[in-house]
Order: structure tokens, then C-alpha cells, then sequence
């Protein structure tokens, strides 16, 4: 329940806060005095979407905040658990500021949410209906989710939806290779020959490294056996090389060490750079007796690096990159040798899918036909009590193409003079009619409960309505307010005179500007706010006794 609504630089609100009551809550004022105002502010804390347009000339920014009752509500609770947020007292504080760059902020609670929270919280907190609802109502998808809410098989419904999609998917997927299956054909015989020509150059991924540097040995044999060859004498043949030298200076240092021994280190020093000599010549002295020139082997070389070459040019830029595209013809090949498997069990797949859709869809339009006929009385019983009873509602269920909502269209057909056939909603129904169906239908698919009290909110439901059926509607929206509590906003006296609890919203000037400013007015407010509403301008004696009247009739 909505307890409280504040609104600043909004619209023509500088300022407002409201206090609102259990019960019936009845806005009225002049047109244009910006009654729906309170009805749109309200809409932007349950996730409308925000525009700049909205801010007060001249403003920064514009904010609305409302704050709602709701002990013990376990669903309000989960949706707030994860974004770590709590309710605090019972009561639920949601704000919603408007930059003037056009970008909105949402809180719950004082703390920043995103804005599709709110949304989220929307269905247990308000549910507003207005003129664009009411032009809704002439959808046949629209009317198909009504009746849906009144038979409250949404478990039905999430089934045959999830049914649908897999039958889609599976029907999707073997077009896909239906469409795509000549043109993998023709291409079979070209991945064919690319496995083929890959295959058979047996390619290992590190042999082009390997080939190119033993090309290069064998292109400079002469040259690497005098490096090598001189190398070798340098290290060890000759009494000038370094390992003779290395000997010489051991023997000096061993007469050292015989006197001195701390010099023991220079001695093993000494004998491990021997040791290493040695090993670079006989590493030099293998490398030389391996060195001879081939010109058979570097012909060879040159062949192979030729073909890598060309498959390089044709399939990647390395044997990596070859082998790569190796493993994805293979795949390619395999798909197109086993598409007809897979085409053969997508075409039973989806058989089944289509059996068992067909089959929970006819269960879903035989409660949809239970549910029709039960929604046809309650619409017409509660049509009655809007002056309305002699007229007839049918829903009428027949069969239309697959969708996630089954095989049905809904269409409700409306016959609101004796004698005549049921027909569209648009086409026989007055702006008046449409307006009371729409109060009869909402009161149908509104369930009381004593644990939660929501809010309903009714912006001009009253358009086309008059007289006797003007009173018809205050007292729907009476018995409504008595299990929720009901916001409306009204033109009619007749309605007026029901409230509970009587709101006049007028624009006044202050400092050169207009203003608008909601009242909770009294008693005796009230009763000149329904001889104005009934009067006009001036507000007369007459109308002031027969606003008396109105008020103690709605009563009675």
C-alpha cells in the first residue's frame, strides 16, 4: 500500500508530499490542473521510463519518492535479498531521480538499484491503468494474456513456452542444414583433395626450422671446416693453444700452492677449464669429421622447403597454422559424411517436440475454454452493476498458428444492446462502455487478500461515462477499495462523491510561475469540491445540497 508520495521539480509540482489511506482515494480538480501528474510520478517509482522533458523549467533535476507498506512480504523480500537490501519497519522507501542530461537514478531503500529493480517490484506494489491500457485491451494478444491471468496456469504456460522453443530450435537447425546441405556437396570434393595434398606431405611441425638451418650448413661447408679446423688448433693442437697454456699455468700454480695454499682454488680453477678445453676440441675435432659437402641432401632440402612453401601460400602461413586448417577440413568432411544421421534425428527430435507441444497446447485450450466461460459470467455480473446488464461478453478461442503462447487467439467480443451479436471490442463499443468493461475486467483479475493490501490505480476511468453508469462505477471502485486500496482520478461528481478519502489537485502562481498543489481535503472541502465538480464555476447553493446528497446516497 502506498502510504506516502513526494514529488519535486516535476512537471509543474515545485514541491508536494502526499498522505495516502486504505480505502478510496479519489483525485479531482480542473482539467488541466494536473491530476495525472501524481499518477505518472507514481509510475516512474514502479520502472516507467524517464525523460528529461519531465523536469521543471529552469531545474537541475527532478525527484520522486514514495513510500509503501509492506509487512511480511516474502516476495518483495526475495527481490531484494540479492541486491543485499532490507525492509526496514515494514515500510519500503523507492526514489527516482531525473537528470537533466535525460538520465535517470533509482534507489531502494537510500541506496542506488538499477532501474529494471523496480519493474521487478512493480506487480507487488501498484498496478496503475490508464487510457493506453484501456486501447490495449483491442489487442487479441493482449486479451489472450488476460484470460491467461484469470485461469492462473502460468505453470501450463512455461511449459508449452519452453516446448515451443526447443521445437523451434530443432526446426531451425535442420533448415539450416537442409538449406546448406548441395553447397557442403559440392565443396566435399575440394576439402577432399586438401586433406589429401596436406595428408600427404606428412608435415611435422618443427622440421621447417630443422631444414632451413641444414641448408644453410651444407651451403657453407668450406667455410665452417677452416673456422672449425682453425678453432680447433687454437684450443688444442699446437704448443701455443690454449689448453698447452692452460697446462703451464697449472704446473705454475701447483709450485704455488706447495708454499701457499690458499691459492687451492686457482688450482681447481685451472683443472676445470682443462676439462672444458678438452671437450670443445673433441666437440670441434667430431664436428669436422662430420662436415663434407652434399649436393644430393641440399637438393633434397630445397625440394621439401619448396613444397612447404606452397602449402604455406595455400593453407596458412606456417605448418602450425596448416595443420590448423588440416583439423578443420577434417571436421567440415565429417559433418557433411554424418549430416544425413544428424538430419534423420533432428526430423525425429522434432516430431516428438511437435507431438508433445500439440499436446499440452489442446490441455491449454481446454482451460482457457473453462476459464472463458467462467470469466464471461463474472465480466457480465460485474458489467451489471455498471449499468450495463443487458449486456452480453463472449471470448471466443480458435485456433492460430504456433507461437510460446500455444495455438490459441483470443478474441472478446462485446454486445452491449439487446438483440445484437457479439462483436469485436473496437467495434462496438463506446469510449463510455470501454471504459466500464475495462473497470468490470480489472475487477475480475484483481484476487483479494488479506495479506497484502495492493494499491490500484485508475486514471480516467470514468472517460465516456455518465449519469447512472457514472454511479455504477463509483460503487465498483467502493467494493474494490474495500480489499485495496484504489487511487483514481476523476471528472465525475458521481464517482467524487464515494471517496474515502478526497484529493482536489489545483495550479496556483507563486513568484511569477504556475504551480501545481494536491489538498486532502475535509468534510466540508469536500462537499464544496462536489458542488464545484457538479456546478461548474460557480458554486451554488443548489449545487452545494445536492453535493450533500451525493455524498449520503454513496453511503447508504
Amino acid at each position: 500500500m502506498l502510504l506516502e508520495l513526494v514529488v519535486e521539480n516535476y512537471a509543474v509540482v515545485e514541491r508536494l508530499r502526499v498522505h495516502f489511506h486504505s480505502g478510496l482515494n479519489l483525485l479531482t480538480g480542473e482539467t488541466g490542473s494536473g491530476k495525472s501528474i501524481v499518477v505518472d510520478a507514481l509510475g516512474l517509482l514502479l520502472g516507467a521510463r524517464a525523460s528529461a522533458d519531465m523536469i521543471r523549467t529552469g531545474e537541475p533535476r527532478a525527484r520522486v519518492a514514495g513510500i509503501f507498506d509492506v509487512h511480511d512480504h516474502a516476495a518483495i523480500r526475495r527481490l531484494l535479498e540479492p541486491a543485499g537490501l532490507e525492509i526496514e519497519d515494514g515500510e519500503l522507501l523507492i526514489e527516482r531521480e531525473i537528470l537533466a542530461g535525460g538520465k535517470s537514478r533509482a534507489f531502494v531503500g537510500s541506496r542506488p538499484v538499477a532501474a529494471s529493480l523496480l519493474k521487478e517490484l512493480a506487480p507487488f506494489l501498484a498496478d496503475i491503468h490508464g487510457q493506453h491500457d484501456q486501447q490495449l485491451l483491442f489487442s487479441a494478444d493482449a486479451q489472450r494474456d488476460l484470460l491467461d491471468a484469470f485461469a492462473a496456469h502460468g505453470d501450463l504456460l512455461d511449459r508449452v513456452a519452453a516446448l515451443y522453443q526447443q521445437w523451434r530450435s530443432a526446426a531451425a537447425e535442420l533448415e539450416e542444414l537442409e538449406r546448406t546441405e548441395q553447397e557442403k556437396l559440392r565443396l566435399l570434393d575440394l576439402w577432399s583433395f586438401q586433406r589429401k595434398e596436406i595428408e600427404g606431405a606428412g608435415l611435422d611441425p618443427g622440421e621447417e626450422a630443422a631444414l632451413q638451418n641444414e641448408r644453410r650448413v651444407l651451403q657453407n661447408v668450406q667455410r665452417l671446416q677452416e673456422s672449425a679446423a682453425t678453432a680447433y688448433t687454437a684450443v688444442y693442437d699446437g704448443p701455443e693453444s690454449a689448453l698447452s697454456l692452460t697446462r703451464t699455468a697449472a704446473k705454475r700454480v701447483d709450485e704455488l700452492c706447495r708454499i701457499d695454499s690458499s691459492l687451492q682454488g686457482l688450482r681447481e680453477h685451472l683443472q676445470a677449464a682443462d676439462l672444458g678445453l678438452q671437450e670443445v676440441s673433441y666437440a670441434l675435432r667430431d664436428y669436422l669429421s662430420r662436415l663434407e659437402a652434399n649436393p644430393g641432401r641440399l637438393e633434397e632440402i630445397e625440394t621439401r622447403l619448396a613444397a612447404i612453401d606452397r602449402l604455406k601460400r595455400k593453407y596458412g602461413q606456417s605448418i602450425a597454422e596448416i595443420l590448423t586448417f588440416l583439423e578443420q577440413v577434417r571436421c567440415q568432411i565429417a559433418a557433411v559424411e554424418h549430416a544425413g544421421e544428424r538430419m534423420d534425428a533432428l526430423r525425429k527430435e522434432q516430431a516428438r517436440l511437435a507431438a508433445e507441444f500439440e499436446t499440452l497446447a489442446a490441455g491449454l485450450t481446454e482451460r482457457r475454454n473453462s476459464a472463458a466461460r467462467k470469466l464471461e459470467k463474472r465480466v457480465e455480473a460485474e458489467l451489471a452493476e455498471l449499468a450495463m446488464e443487458r449486456t452480453v461478453f463472449r471470448i471466443e478461442i480458435a485456433r492460430a498458428a504456433w507461437s510460446v503462447s500455444g495455438t490459441d487467439r483470443v478474441d472478446f467480443l462485446l454486445s452491449p444492446n439487446l438483440g445484437e451479436e457479439p462483436r469485436p471490442l473496437e467495434k462496438v463499443a463506446s469510449g463510455g462502455e470501454i471504459s466500464r468493461f475495462a473497470l468490470a475486467l480489472k475487477a475480475c483479475l484483481t484476487a483479494p487478500s488479506s495479506a497484502h493490501i495492493r494499491t490500484l490505480v485508475f486514471d480516467e476511468v470514468d472517460a465516456g461515462v455518465g449519469g447512472s453508469a457514472a454511479e455504477g462505477v463509483g460503487r465498483r471502485l467502493k467494493k474494490l477499495a474495500a480489499s485495496n486500496q484504489v487511487l483514481c482520478v476523476t471528472h465525475l461528481p458521481q464517482i467524487a462523491s464515494f471517496a474515502d478519502h478526497h484529493y482536489r489537485v489545483e495550479k496556483q502562481e507563486s513568484n511569477g510561475r504556475t504551480v501545481a498543489v494536491v489538498e486532502e481535503l475535509d468534510a466540508a472541502a469536500r462537499t464544496r469540491e462536489v458542488g464545484r465538480m457538479l456546478s461548474g464555476q460557480k458554486l451554488t447553493p443548489e449545487a452545494l445540497k445536492n453535493a450533500e446528497r451525493l455524498i449520503r446516497m454513496s453511503v447508504a
